[in-house]
C-alpha cells in the first residue's frame, strides 16, 4: 500500500510538470497567432506565479483543513479544467484569465506535495518526485512537437495536456482513501504544523538564506524553460518545431538530473549534490556562452537541466532538517511563494532584456543569476555545516 501511494505522488508530480513547460514551447505560435511582441510571454508566467504565491503561502492552513490527499485532488482538477480553458482561448485576455486558476492550484499541488515527502520519505524519493516532475515538463515539449509535425495548432496541445492532466485528477479522487491507510494518524499530525506568517517565517535564522537560493536556481529555471525556444527561433533561426524539440533535451538533463539526485542521495548528503550540481552549471553556462554552435548548444542546454534540476528537491528536504518538522509546511510554502516571485521576476527580466539588447543576451542572463548564487552558497556553507563533495557523510 505504501508504495501504491508514493506512485499516486509521483503521477501527482507529473501532472505538476505538464502545463510549466508547456506555454514556453508553445508561446512563439501563440504570440505570432494573435501578433503580440514576444516579451508579454512573460506577463502571464507573472500572472500564473502570482497566484502559485498566493495558494503556497495558505497552503499549512490548507492541509490542516482538507489534508494533503484531498487538496491535491482538488487542485490537480482546477489545473486540468484551466488548460483545456487555454485551448479555447480567443484572445490574450483569456489567457492571461485562466492563468490564475492554474497558478492556485499548482501552487498547493507544490507545497503540500514537497512538504508530505519531506516528511515521510527519504532524500532519494524527495530526489525522484522531482524526477517525475521532470517528466511532465519533458512531456509537453514532445507533445507540442507532434502537433507541429501533424499541421495542428498549439490549441491541440493544450487539449492533449488537459485530457491528462484531467486523468491524473480522476486518479488522486479515487485513491483517496489510500492516504489515509497508509498513515492512519496523518490529519492530527497536520493539526499539530505551526502555520506560520511570512514575517514570523523569516525571523528564523537561515530562511531567508534558503529564499535567496531558491530565488537564483528558480530563476535559471524558469527563464531557461521560458526562453530557449524563444533565443533558438529568434537568434539561431531554428524552426518553431525544432525548437520545441530542443527544448525537450533541457527538460530531459533535469529529469536526469533529478534521477541521478535520487539515486546518489543513497550515498551522499543533499549538500553534496548541490555542490556537485553548481559545478556542472557552470561547465554549461561556459559552453553556451563560448561556443556558438546548434549542437553544442543543445548539449548545453540539456546540461543546464543536468545541474540545476537536483537543486530544487534538495533544498526543499533539507528544510525539516533545518528548521524542524512542526515549521516545515509553513517554511516551505514560504520557499514556494520566493520560488513564485522568482517565476515572475526571471521571464520578465529575461524577456525585457532579450528584447532591448536582443535574445543573444539569454545566455548572459542566465550567467548572472548563477554568479548571485554561488555567493549566497557561499555564505551558506558558512552557517550550516556541509560534509565535503567527495568523502562526506552518507545519506540516510
Amino acid at each position: 500500500m505504501a508504495t501504491l501511494l508514493i506512485t499516486i505522488i509521483y503521477a501527482a508530480f507529473i501532472g505538476l510538470g505538464i502545463p510549466d513547460s508547456l506555454f514556453g514551447t508553445s508561446w512563439p505560435s501563440i504570440y505570432n497567432e494573435f501578433g503580440l511582441p514576444f516579451a508579454l510571454g512573460g506577463l502571464v508566467s507573472m500572472i500564473c506565479s502570482c497566484g502559485t504565491m498566493v495558494s503556497s503561502l495558505m497552503s499549512a492552513r490548507l492541509i490542516k483543513r482538507l489534508g494533503t490527499n484531498k487538496l491535491t485532488a482538488a487542485c490537480t482538477l482546477l489545473t486540468g479544467i484551466s488548460l483545456l480553458g487555454f485551448s479555447f482561448s480567443a484572445n490574450f485576455l483569456f489567457i492571461c484569465l485562466l492563468s490564475v486558476p492554474l497558478g492556485l492550484g499548482a501552487g498547493s499541488i507544490d507545497t503540500v506535495l514537497n512538504n508530505y515527502v519531506a516528511l515521510h520519505y527519504s532524500a532519494s524519493q524527495m530526489s525522484f518526485l522531482h524526477c517525475f516532475y521532470g517528466v511532465g515538463v519533458t512531456v509537453s515539449p514532445f507533445i507540442m512537437t507532434l502537433v507541429f509535425r501533424s499541421g495542428m495548432g498549439w490549441r491541440s496541445g493544450y487539449r492533449i495536456a488537459a485530457g491528462i492532466q484531467l486523468g491524473l485528477a480522476a486518479l488522486l479522487i479515487i485513491t483517496l482513501p489510500v492516504w489515509k491507510k497508509v498513515h492512519g494518524n496523518e490529519n492530527k499530525a497536520e493539526e499539530e504544523f505551526e502555520a506560520l506568517s511570512l514575517k514570523e517565517a523569516a525571523a528564523i535564522k537561515g530562511v531567508k538564506i534558503m529564499w535567496l537560493l531558491f530565488i537564483c536556481s528558480v530563476m535559471i529555471e524558469v527563464s531557461a524553460g521560458s526562453w530557449c525556444s524563444t533565443f533558438l527561433v529568434e537568434h539561431r533561426h531554428l524552426s518553431n518545431e525544432l525548437a520545441a524539440a530542443s527544448v525537450t533535451f533541457y527538460y530531459l538533463g533535469m529529469t536526469l538530473g533529478r534521477f541521478l539526485s535520487g539515486v546518489f542521495a543513497r550515498r551522499l548528503h543533499s549538500w553534496q549534490i548541490i555542490k556537485a550540481g553548481l559545478i556542472i552549471l557552470g561547465a554549461a553556462l561556459g559552453l553556451l556562452i563560448l561556443v556558438p554552435n546548434n549542437v553544442v548548444t543543445i548539449a548545453a542546454l540539456m546540461m543546464i537541466g543536468l545541474g540545476n534540476g537536483p537543486m530544487f528537491p534538495n533544498f526543499n528536504y533539507l528544510t525539516p532538517e533545518n528548521f524542524g518538522e512542526n515549521r516545515s509546511p509553513a517554511i516551505i510554502g514560504t520557499q514556494m511563494a520566493v520560488s513564485s516571485f522568482a517565476i515572475i521576476v526571471g521571464p520578465i527580466l529575461c524577456g525585457l532584456v532579450g528584447q532591448a539588447l536582443g535574445m543573444g543576451s539569454f545566455p548572459f542572463f542566465l550567467a548572472v543569476c548563477y554568479v548571485l548564487m554561488l555567493a549566497v552558497f557561499a555564505y551558506a556553507a558558512r552557517l550550516w555545516k556541509m560534509p565535503r563533495l567527495i568523502g562526506g557523510r552518507r545519506r540516510e
